[in-house]
């Protein structure tokens, strides 16, 4: 809610900070976009190679073979991607739900409007049955042409 100046200030003390949804929904999209490429793999694994190289050939050993503080960070890192990864399918669940939606009401109206189109053919059908066709016209001439010669030669 957006403060108002005709309105006195709300002097509660927060503990919570305030985020906008939408936009900490978009930037987990990004990053969880981003956490499934290749792009990332091959990060990652530099980022591990020069880590454990470092720690092995260096003499400035700041975590040693065991690596414990790498470890550390990777999981670190799979806490945070896990849930940002889940938000991320969470949001394109919702997207899919509203298409779903939207995709229903138009094949609803597609079809109300293939009913009304299916009734006016049929309707025009019924309409063209009933008047003379130009082959139906050809063949009574062609049969009272035939009447005519065959009561002339009598």
């Amino acid at each position: 809610m957006t403060d108002r100046l005709d309105q006195p200030r709300d002097l509660r003390l927060r503990l919570r900070p305030h985020y906008d949804p939408e936009t900490f929904g978009r930037l987990s999209e990004r990053i969880a976009r981003f956490l499934g490429t290749a792009r990332f793999l091959v990060y990652m694994t530099g980022f591990i190679a020069v880590w454990v190289t470092w720690n092995v050939l260096t003499p400035l050993k700041f975590d040693p073979y065991p690596f414990i503080f790498l470890t550390l960070m990777l999981s670190l890192q799979a806490s945070y991607a896990a849930p940002l990864i889940l938000l991320a399918q969470n949001r394109q669940a919702d997207r899919d739900r509203v298409q779903n939606e939207q995709d229903r009401l138009a094949a609803d109206r597609n079809q109300a409007e293939i009913e009304y189109l299916t009734r006016e053919i049929a309707g025009l059908r019924v309409a063209v049955g009933e008047v003379a066709t130009r082959d139906y016209l050809r063949a009574e001439l062609q049969r009272l042409g035939d009447q005519l010669g065959s009561s002339d030669r009598r």
